[in-house]
């Protein structure tokens, strides 16, 4: 190669790398600067919602086609080298449309807060009606709600030995997160009745003992006998003689067969249980004589003896309490006087005295 050569291949390979050096210094300050230059204009607002589960390139895509970020390669660029890529959060946001590189990024990282919705749980309501107020809060979607109630593996973490929920979920008001995980919301429920169990079984150790000791119940079984007491009464004062009623039927020895013959856990049975019984599928709201009678349907305590295979209703301070201490008394039987309230019977001739005068004989509804 001549020497004219070679001075115009140095030439050039000297001016390659002057163009090499200018843009990389080009490359370095638009790196530099990028993060806290906007793409829009100053003035306005942009909501985008960035869909649950959504790609890091589907992310990218919505907030291009927002005109929050304007050159989506450099704006993929940043996000992966401050490793957040797999950290934005779902939700919906309104930016300022100036809002810079930097800005969309830290706000999305850090997710926008949830709304606070106050909801009411009422005594007796069962998992069903539960999910229904929580879906209609939009705390968690029903059929999330569902699935998770009788999810085995979530009721183990819950330490629950139940095939569901059922009983579990603590009757109150609570301020719960719009969106939030069907889990999390059970979760805060079922810890706040265990709260409350456990403060009522301490204050009456001696009682709890023995229901161990005369009827090998534990808390599944107490609640499940507090959820019937729930749905029996609405009146406070009667919950413990309600509660002393069942327990005479399983104990006193002049009561047999131990039936405790209650409407609610049949209608439990024919409304709640996904595998309903032949005789169930025919339960229109009435409770008919095929119902009383129907011996496949495992909560009806007209034909089983016993308490029911678990809780019919989530049961409230009061009733969980009543099974704890109930009234001590005589009394095998009561019947609704019409007025919310019931009389108690200690005999079946004295109940069917009641019966006759209350029920079967009660004047008509205007």
């Amino acid at each position: 190669m001549s020497r004219r050569a070679m001075r115009v291949a140095l030439l050039v390979f000297l001016a390659s790398l002057a163009a090499l050096a200018i843009a990389a210094v080009v490359v370095y300050r638009y790196a530099v600067r990028y993060p806290d230059r906007p793409a829009g204009a100053p003035g306005g607002k942009v909501t985008v919602v960035i869909p649950p589960g959504a790609s890091f390139p589907k992310v990218v895509e919505v907030l291009t086609a927002s005109k929050l970020v304007g050159n989506a390669a450099a704006f993929r660029v940043y996000v992966n080298y401050k490793g957040q890529a797999a950290k934005i959060r779902a939700g919906s946001y309104t930016f300022a449309s100036d809002v810079t590189p930097r800005a969309l990024l830290e706000i999305l990282v850090h997710g926008v807060a949830a709304p606070t919705v106050s909801v009411l749980i009422p005594e007796g309501k069962n998992m069903l009606e539960i999910a229904e107020l929580l879906a209609e809060a939009k705390i968690a979607p029903r059929e999330e709600l569902l699935r998770e109630m009788r999810n085995r593996r979530f009721l183990a973490r819950l330490d629950l030995a139940a095939d569901s929920i059922e009983g579990y979920l603590f009757p109150d008001t609570y301020k719960l997160k719009a969106a939030t995980p069907a889990q999390e919301v059970l979760g805060k429920l079922v810890r706040r009745h265990k709260g409350v169990y456990a403060a009522i079984a301490t204050k009456h150790g001696a009682s709890l003992q023995l229901l161990r000791k005369k009827l090998a119940w534990g808390h599944h079984e107490i609640v499940t006998l507090a959820s019937i007491v729930e749905k029996e009464t609405g009146q406070k004062h009667e919950r413990p003689r309600i509660a002393g009623v069942f327990l005479n039927r399983l104990t006193l020895p002049g009561f047999s067969p131990r039936l405790l013959q209650t409407d609610p856990t049949i209608i439990y049975g024919c409304t709640v249980l996904p595998d309903r019984s032949p005789a169930c599928k025919s339960f229109a709201g009435r409770i008919r004589r095929i119902h009383l009678d129907d011996k496949e349907n495992p909560y009806n305590t007209y034909t089983h003896v016993g308490l029911p295979p678990g809780p019919i209703a989530s049961p409230g301070r009061a009733a969980l309490e009543a099974v704890f201490a109930p009234e001590k008394s005589k009394y095998l039987y009561f019947v609704s006087k019409n007025d919310g309230t019931h009389h108690f019977s200690a005999t079946k001739a004295e109940h069917e005295q009641a019966v006759d005068r209350y029920q079967r004989h009660k004047p008509s509804a205007p």
